[in-house]
């Protein structure tokens, strides 16, 4: 899947963005992204602390990058699970946010899941990311309770329909 995003800074310099299969290879850059991300900073910032996108990780489970022609720098994945569906992992590397990455993500995820034939998607937001799942068509349906110490506050639950 490929979309033209607007870099900022500069020209109106227009890329192609791919979203592909990630490999073992990639772990330390998804890694990277998870803990380097702002929206993890302050109180949220324990739950990504020792966090790894591990190969194994990523060899089990669907997991896809979306990356800037010729440089191959990820700007951004996702991580579905088919049993029970839900989305597991979503980031967007802080320079790509408000680039349009996270809706192609989506899209394509969207795409996945109705190769698989799930008609929805579970997904347990960070709390600052839940007005984007709504913006895209999730719908909430509850909230899940903190699971001290792991995790330390309350997450909102929705469901990303697929068709």
């Amino acid at each position: 899947m490929k979309s033209s995003i607007t870099r900022p800074g500069g020209g109106e310099r227009r890329e192609a963005v791919r979203i592909r299969r990630a490999t073992a290879r990639d772990a330390k850059r998804l890694t990277r992204l998870v803990r380097t991300s702002r929206a993890y900073e302050g109180q949220y910032a324990a739950m990504v602390a020792g966090y790894r996108v591990g190969p194994d990780y990523i060899e089990t489970h669907r997991v896809f990058a979306a990356v800037e022609p010729g440089t191959e720098r990820v700007l951004g994945f996702y991580s579905l699970v088919l049993e029970p569906p839900e989305l597991d992992l979503m980031f967007v590397a802080d320079d790509a946010q408000g680039l349009g990455i996270g809706r192609l993500l989506v899209g394509h995820l969207r795409g996945e899941a109705e190769r698989a034939g799930l008609t929805e998607v579970r997904v347990v937001s960070h709390p600052p990311a839940e007005g984007f799942y709504r913006s895209v068509g999730a719908r909430r349906t509850g909230t899940l309770a903190a699971n001290p110490p792991a995790v330390m506050w309350d997450r909102p639950e929705l469901l990303l329909p697929i068709a």
